[in-house]
């Protein structure tokens, strides 16, 4: 049997990683239903410290968990708190595909704010790619011909929130540990839905808060997948693994949720991923820039704060090379 190359094995541990996140997602509807999506973000994070403590523990920095941008952080927390809870109602509200659909275009608004934030200069190819993106959004959501409802507003207040979570790391993630860029957004999470607890409160039964520890495990075991598939793949290869989600999303929404979706919504997601892909390739060109904002952006809407793992990834390379150096020396 012929041994994989780095890349097929990077890109089969995407594919691995984004399928345990549409199953994550299939969790997060099907109690959408019954709970405010304040309840079930409040209760994933909650669940989840614990699993994210057990990543934390093994970074051996020094440094304060004080933000160096503290600004920068406050509104890259915000944004990751309006996004947990708006991509949680769109999942609830909107059939999987359609949801995926809209949350696909944040690539292409993480182009478009590398411009201000990054002081990205987008080429007219990329321009192209970004407006014929966000024509394939306005396929989906057909303005004037289908009524546009709460859940096709939180999907896009999503989309726009992880765009801005995402160019934020890319701006200060360099300066900033890991763990700071991790734990204020589940922080803030924490926080405000823990406020909004008593207004939306609804009892569960057991196996409803199983489910929802379920729904952090999964969350953690598809980051760790993800971390594992950029160590191996190269990230133009490893990063439209992303879209195999809309496969996922069409199977789990009729079997499961008997939803019914047209041929627009899928003609608009076909639009959009392409142009999110060839935005990808285009980064990955030998005379790109430095920046490439989305080539390096590996965050999820709605998972964790929307943690970035590039910086998780950096950490983990940078131990196996000190451990692969012990090895030598030995």
């Amino acid at each position: 049997m012929a041994k994989l190359t780095p890349n097929a094995k990077g890109a089969i541990l995407a594919l691995i990683a984004f399928a345990i996140f549409a199953t994550h997602d299939v969790i997060v509807k099907s109690l959408g239903g019954t709970y405010s999506p304040f309840q079930i973000v409040f209760f994933s994070v909650l669940l989840g410290f614990p699993l994210v403590t057990l990543m934390l523990i093994q970074d051996a920095s020094r440094d304060t968990l004080r933000p160096r941008h503290p600004y920068w952080m406050a509104l890259r927390t915000g944004a990751a708190v309006v996004t947990g809870a708006s991509a949680f109602y769109a999942f609830a509200h909107l059939p999987l595909a359609q949801t995926y659909a809209i949350l696909f275009a944040s690539p292409l608004l993480i182009t478009i704010l590398a411009i201000p934030i990054l002081g990205e200069r987008v080429r007219l190819r990329r321009g192209l790619a970004v407006a014929v993106g966000l024509a394939g959004v306005l396929i989906v959501l057909r303005p004037g011909q289908a009524d546009l409802s709460a859940g096709h507003i939180a999907a896009m207040v999503a989309a726009v929130g992880g765009a801005i979570s995402s160019i934020i790391v890319r701006k200060i993630g360099p300066e900033e540990r890991s763990a700071v860029l991790l734990l204020y957004p589940m922080i803030g999470n924490f926080v405000v839905m823990g406020c909004a607890m008593p207004f939306v409160y609804v009892p569960m039964p057991f196996a409803d808060f199983a489910a929802l520890g379920v729904i952090a495990l999964l969350a953690f075991i598809a980051m760790i997948f993800q971390i594992v598939a950029y160590r191996n793949g190269e990230a133009v290869i490893v990063a439209p693994m992303q879209y195999s989600q809309i496969i996922w999303a069409s199977i789990f929404g009729y079997f499961i949720f008997n939803e019914q979706v047209d041929a627009m919504t899928y003609i608009g997601a076909g639009v959009i991923i392409l142009s999110g892909i060839y935005i990808v390739v285009r980064e990955s060109a030998p005379n790109a820039s430095a920046n490439t904002p989305v080539l390096r952006t590996r965050s999820r809407a709605g998972t964790f704060g929307g943690l970035r793992v590039g910086a998780l990834i950096r950490r983990a390379q940078r131990n196996q090379k000190r451990a692969d150096d012990l090895n030598e020396d030995r």
